[in-house]
């Protein structure tokens, strides 16, 4: 019985970690491009930053067959584009003042985050 509440408890404080705590790594667009694969149902990197003021570049290769996949969209910057399974696809992003703008799939499954400036 001990074991079986023991359990339970490193259960709920993983998913607690997982789905409220846990923030990606980060990944900077020095060069200007940058790639972003989608796979495994998660966008990696999954939070990139840029820098404030500058067109950017931003490369997604879709490597997970997932319908939910096949749709990227920045709802802040009025931007939704099809990834093509297996393939290459740029996003070309206007200079964009600091903040936050998150990007996702139609569904909300798959989300990343771009960071601007700070």
């Amino acid at each position: 019985m001990l074991f079986i509440n023991l359990l339970g408890v490193l259960l709920i404080v993983a998913i607690v970690w997982w789905f409220w705590l846990y923030k990606p790594k980060t990944s900077s667009a020095e060069s200007g491009n940058l790639l972003i694969t989608v796979e495994n149902g998660v966008y990696q990197p999954a939070r990139v930053r840029i820098a404030t003021g500058k067109e950017t570049s931003i490369t997604f290769l879709r490597k997970d067959a997932s319908p939910c996949a096949e749709a990227l969209i920045f709802p802040d910057l009025d931007i939704s584009e099809e990834l093509p399974l297996d393939r290459e696809k740029i996003i070309r992003l206007p200079a964009l003042q600091s903040g936050s703008y998150p990007f996702h799939c139609q569904m909300k499954m798959y989300k990343g985050e771009l960071v601007v400036g700070e």
